[in-house]
């Protein structure tokens, strides 16, 4: 069964916390995602704790 978190990050562009889905059966990933309010692209990446909690990073896509 596929399992998702949710995690709350905060735009990199415009600053609002918004929620992301991510998969926490991978220990590490990346990728990219518009943000839900000014829909500018933000890279994500994501790395689950031993706990299974995912942690959340979002930098700007043109750093």
């Amino acid at each position: 069964m596929w399992h998702t978190e949710t995690a709350d990050v905060s735009c990199p562009y415009c600053g609002e916390s918004i929620e992301v889905v991510v998969d926490p059966s991978e220990d590490a990933q990346s990728y990219i995602e518009d943000c839900s309010v000014c829909c500018r692209p933000m890279v994500l990446s994501v790395s689950i704790s031993s706990s299974g909690t995912p942690r959340v990073l979002a930098a700007r896509d043109d750093d």
